[in-house]
């Protein structure tokens, strides 16, 4: 994933992949939890932020309520692999320097055995490992995976920090947009983001989905 900015966050704080999530404790179901909406000429996604990554979740929230990501586009896009997007870059007008942008951090790497590169997780872009031997993330970029069986080798690799609970069917459209050779939309596929609090319980029952850590 092609980023840059490699300044130490400090402001808070993957092996093969299975077909299924595989975090599985459970939060309480009276516990209030903040999840993303993300919308899209194409539709909304919501997104839950992992308690186990808890730099990724902070830093994502915050971005978030900061309306940092609003106007941002979706500036690579690639069948059966992933979408990505959250560079401030990309709001001008030179897509040239789409990808190489951040808040000004980097965020250190959070791996858990327990989370995997499957198809909905919501990963953290970074620089290469030859720039980034610690393998830190970028402070705003992230991609959605479309495909389980493509995205094994990010595993151990990247941060999975969230999962798209609803509207993966967003991401697809998305992904089919006409583009260049380097996945690059050629109209903006722009974004906007707010904060809906919800209790584990009613996340269970109105998005089919058990919050997990």
């Amino acid at each position: 994933m092609k980023n840059s900015l490699l300044v130490l966050l400090l402001i808070f704080g993957i092996t093969s992949c299975q077909q299924k999530e595989t975090t599985t404790q459970e939060i309480p179901a009276e516990k209030k939890i903040e999840l993303v909406e993300l919308s899209t000429n194409f539709g909304t996604m919501t997104f839950y932020l992992y308690e186990n990554t808890p730099l990724h979740k902070a830093n994502f929230l915050k971005l978030s309520k900061e309306k940092f990501f609003d106007s941002t586009t979706f500036h690579r896009l690639v069948n059966n692999f992933v979408i990505q997007g959250g560079d401030p870059n990309s709001k001008d007008s030179i897509p040239e320097n789409d990808g190489n942008g951040g808040p000004g951090y980097t965020i250190p790497i959070e791996l858990n055995d327990s989370i995997k590169h499957i198809r909905g997780a919501i990963g953290a872009a970074r620089m290469g490992d030859a720039e980034n031997p610690l393998k830190a993330s970028n402070g705003s970029q992230f991609y959605i995976c479309l495909s389980t069986n493509q995205t094994q080798h990010l595993n151990a690799n990247y941060t999975v920090f969230g999962f798209v609970i609803k509207g993966m069917d967003v991401a697809d459209k998305i992904v089919v947009q006409s583009k260049n050779s380097a996945g690059r939309p050629l109209k903006p596929i722009r974004m906007w983001t707010r904060i809906v609090e919800k209790t584990a319980k009613e996340i269970e029952q109105e998005y089919n989905y058990v919050p997990k850590f």
